[in-house]
């Protein structure tokens, strides 16, 4: 069985009545798009909306390949540099919202994580954990896996609040920080539109 590769669900991040503002085409012929993240691989995508449907920011929508209730298709993805300012602003609580939803997949990765180097490992690239506490967390790691993010944040002592890290290094790859990419699906090669 194949691993999936699209995106089904998504978080509104702005809503573009008049198409984006970047589009060279006149006003008149410009479509209105959604800027959305999706919630598997945090895709950022722009989506056009079916006819006479309403949005509302943070909203979640139906993206995948069944019957969409409220997206005609996908448009394209973007990068976070074409993001709008509006969009950037919704981004943070759209990944928290994302996190937040799903804990199991991201207590998963501090169960899992490894070494990237013999000098590097995964769980230092989570903002916030250093040599010391990855130490820490691969100690408690060794006594028995962590059950959610209040176990690992009680079992853990200096590390607070992991899901707000989780969702830091998620935005932070987004923005290309970093060449390292655990959480959030690089894009392909190919151009976008051929992506999709």
């Amino acid at each position: 069985m194949s691993e999936k590769k699209y995106e089904d669900r998504a978080v509104v991040l702005d809503i573009l009545v008049q198409g984006h503002p970047n589009d060279p085409r006149p006003i008149h012929l410009r479509e209105p798009v959604l800027q959305v993240l999706g919630d598997t691989f945090f895709t950022l995508l722009e989506v056009v909306p079916l006819p006479g449907t309403t949005f509302v920011q943070q909203e979640q929508v139906y993206i995948g390949k069944k019957a969409r209730e409220k997206v005609e298709r996908i448009r394209r993805r973007i990068g976070y540099e074409e993001l709008t300012t509006t969009a950037k602003t919704e981004l943070a609580a759209a990944i928290q919202a994302v996190v937040e939803k799903s804990p199991e997949r991201f207590i998963d990765f501090f169960n899992r994580a490894g070494p990237l180097t013999t000098r590097f490992h995964q769980l230092e690239l989570v903002p916030g954990i250093g040599k010391k506490l990855m130490w820490a967390i691969l100690e408690e790691r060794e006594k028995g896996l962590f059950a959610d993010f209040k176990d690992l944040e009680k079992r853990v002592k200096g590390l607070s609040n992991p899901s707000a890290l989780v969702a830091k290094r998620i935005e932070m790859e987004l923005e290309g920080e970093d060449k390292y990419s655990i959480f959030v699906r690089p894009p392909s090669k190919k151009s976008s539109e051929e992506e999709l």
